[in-house]
């Protein structure tokens, strides 16, 4: 499994290109506008956390456990959002989807389905994964909707497992696709693709 340090993946309505602090001001002007912060149970950054926020993704991305992505919306021709593969673990094969998030109008809209897709298709089929994993807030009913929608599977719930920004403890729910799983799971994505778009 050897990961390369830029990387993009690009369907018909996103692309998903190399984090950059070129993207700061859009990325943080989009939070700020759309309140995406603001949830509790997420850690989208505020505006002002942004440049931190890309800074502390490219570090992970230099020693080899992150690959970060800004994603493009083609059709509304904009960034729209960010996404990484994350916990990357060479020797076992497998790595973590997530630090994922999007704009209201991209969330819902079929773009969300194309992007698991091209990152799930590159991880099983580019990267030989033996299984790549989903970590979600067990309160983001949205988030865990979405995880089980495109097949994963609930591994179990950490009880516990992170102290929030307002101090409350997270129950992360882990969800993961096996490499045995992937070829339904692609089916599934393939034709929940056509009905979306």
């Amino acid at each position: 499994m050897n990961l390369p340090q830029v990387l993009t993946l690009e369907g018909s309505h996103v692309k998903l290109i190399p984090l950059s602090q070129k993207h700061c001001a859009a990325l943080g002007e989009l939070v700020q506008k759309e309140g995406l912060h603001a949830l509790w149970y997420t850690s989208v950054p505020t505006y002002d956390q942004m440049e931190e926020e890309i800074n502390r993704r490219l570090a992970l991305q230099s020693v080899g456990s992150m690959l970060a992505f800004s994603v493009w919306d083609k059709n509304r021709n904009c960034l729209c959002g960010m996404t990484t593969f994350m916990h990357i673990e060479p020797k076992h094969k497998r790595l973590e989807i997530g630090s994922t998030w999007l704009s209201k109008e991209s969330q819902r809209s079929g773009l969300n389905t194309q992007m698991k897709y091209l990152m799930l298709r590159h991880a099983f089929e580019e990267l030989a994964c033996i299984a790549v994993e989903f970590r979600t807030h067990f309160m983001n009913t949205q988030s865990r909707r979405a995880i089980e929608r495109i097949g994963a599977k609930l591994d179990g719930v950490l009880r516990s497992h992170q102290i929030m920004k307002d101090g409350s403890l997270r129950d992360t729910c882990v969800y993961s696709i096996t490499q045995a799983e992937w070829p339904s799971v692609r089916s599934n994505l393939v034709y929940l693709q056509s009905k979306e778009y």
